[in-house]
């Protein structure tokens, strides 16, 4: 997999910026809020559909502009394609349009069938939230990881959120009277079969993780799944009613990574008990993990985006980061100009941005 260029419009800080990669490993330097993160941003839109940093979609649209467009180039798979998001206010010149559009070489596509056509590894110093921050952080991980390798996960995935918000307005409604507990049979059965699927492929990538180990540490995920199913959904009845929400689900799920030392068989959760060191090579690990799962999920060396990572790493583990670029296209970000004497003497394209 080779990105070969991107272009932006209007999106976040660009007015129009085009950029072109280095099949192996480009270097993007500039001062802090420059708008590095930005591009990379754009690239890992490109590849599940949603912005990582984004509440609301519109929100990497240029402030005071209507719609913003992403284009990527670049052999996707086997073959050259072109890729394009439009996501828009809702109104553009005056005229309703789509909040987002997908299109591959020109053809419109579904988020289920665009998604996952680029393949890409983020990793930067925000990640130490999987460990620190809450149980939503962590399920929108595991997602992003799991809708690039399989479509069937985007499928059930989609299908278990619209049934979500259809089953939690119904139960608004029969709190208010208006409706029977009998009519939520059909979103039920919907939400046990898709929630299966979710449930099932995020505790398989969990064991994957957990059978990747580096160091002399012993890292564990601990998977807190919300399993649901009918009788689940029967017990939580009442209370589901009288808070208008579906309490049971992979919409609650959420992990842990405990660490023990070898040969202690003691382990402790990383988020409690673990040092800032600790949580970071915590976090490493586990993009170690997803990068290799990427791999061997799709065939395919998926891109690897390293935004302003080096000064959060020591020397050990710089060195073991370094050791994966020369092994798929890489993109990193740096405030620093040393970072060309970190990565040595590869062959890379460097681009400078400068405020203006």
């Amino acid at each position: 997999m080779i990105l070969s260029s991107l272009f932006l419009s209007h999106f976040r800080s660009y007015k129009k910026r085009a950029i072109n990669f280095h099949p192996s490993l480009t270097i993007i330097v500039g001062p802090n809020a420059i708008g590095k993160t930005n591009i990379l941003e754009a690239i890992m839109m490109c590849a599940v559909g949603k912005s990582f940093r984004a509440d609301r979609e519109q929100e990497v649209i240029s402030f005071g502009e209507e719609l913003t467009r992403i284009k990527a180039e670049g052999i996707f798979g086997d073959d050259a394609e072109k890729l394009e998001i439009l996501v828009t206010r809702g109104i553009v010149s005056g005229q309703k349009a789509p909040m987002k559009k997908f299109l591959v070489n020109g053809v419109p596509r579904r988020l289920l069938d665009f998604a996952g056509h680029v393949k890409a590894v983020r990793f930067w110093p925000q990640d130490l939230e999987l460990i620190t921050d809450g149980p939503s952080i962590r399920r929108k991980y595991l997602d992003s990881v799991l809708v690039q390798v399989d479509r069937e996960y985007r499928r059930n995935l989609m299908s278990y959120e619209r049934g979500l918000r259809q089953r939690n307005k119904l139960l608004f409604i029969i709190s208010e009277g208006k409706a029977q507990r009998n009519q939520l049979l059909f979103w039920n059965q919907l939400l046990v079969k898709a929630g299966g699927y979710v449930t099932d492929a995020r505790a398989a990538f969990l064991q994957y993780v957990n059978e990747h180990q580096i160091q002399s540490v012993d890292h564990k995920t601990i998977y807190d799944k919300s399993v649901i199913s009918e009788s689940r959904l029967e017990q939580y009845a009442m209370e589901e009613v009288a808070s208008h929400a579906t309490l049971v689900g992979p919409h609650r799920d959420d992990f842990e990574v405990a660490i023990s030392y070898q040969p202690s068989a003691l382990s402790k959760d990383v988020h409690a008990y673990g040092s800032r060191g600790e949580q970071r090579l915590a976090v490493l690990w586990m993009k170690l993990a997803e990068l290799s799962f990427v791999h061997e999920k799709t065939r395919d060396r998926p891109i690897l985006l390293l935004d302003d990572i080096f000064s959060e790493l020591d020397s050990e583990h710089r060195e073991l980061v370094l050791s994966l670029i020369d092994h798929q296209q890489t993109v990193i970000t740096s405030a620093e100009e040393d970072i060309m004497d970190i990565v040595g003497k590869r062959e890379c394209e460097v681009i400078r941005l400068e405020n203006r």
